[in-house]
């Protein structure tokens, strides 16, 4: 009896230990980074700028520091649509245009699954804090400088 009581307490957690590191394998840590700027605000971004970088975004994120975002960055510019599955925190998306001009900002809501697109093809979106964007006056024609090139 004893040695299955030990075998049950093993099991049960490896199979925390396991559905912990699966949650933290959906996370995206130990991404560059580059310093942004609007304005007077200085954003540090985490680049999004592969497939799977992009896929895994801001997923399972519990919070995120006022000034820090995410830019995804793309090969070529489209209408790259977002949305929330899995993306725990409140956010707000630019889409900014090559030449750094915010092209549109939209809101989003944490667990959701309706598509954030934008306005014109582009090839940069940034996520931060929701309505970090609309508590700075940050609006469309807005520009973002320090955007990576590749």
């Amino acid at each position: 009896m004893h040695t299955k009581v030990k075998l049950i307490q093993k099991l049960f957690i490896s199979s925390i230990l396991f559905c912990s590191a699966s949650a933290w394998a959906q996370l995206n840590v130990g991404l560059p980074t580059a310093e942004l700027k609007t304005g007077i605000y200085r954003i540090q971004a985490e680049l999004a700028d592969t497939p799977k970088s992009r896929e895994i975004g801001l997923m399972n994120r519990t919070s995120m520091a006022t000034n820090s975002g995410m830019l995804f960055i793309f090969e070529q510019k489209a209408g790259h649509c977002f949305w929330m599955n899995n993306t725990k925190i409140p956010l707000s998306i630019a889409f900014i245009a090559d030449d750094g001009k915010i092209v549109n900002i939209e809101e989003m809501q944490a667990e959701t699954t309706n598509n954030h697109c934008p306005k014109a093809a582009v090839r940069y979106a940034l996520e931060m804090n929701k309505q970090w964007f609309s508590d700075r006056v940050i609006v469309p024609g807005s520009v973002i400088t320090g955007l990576p090139r590749k």
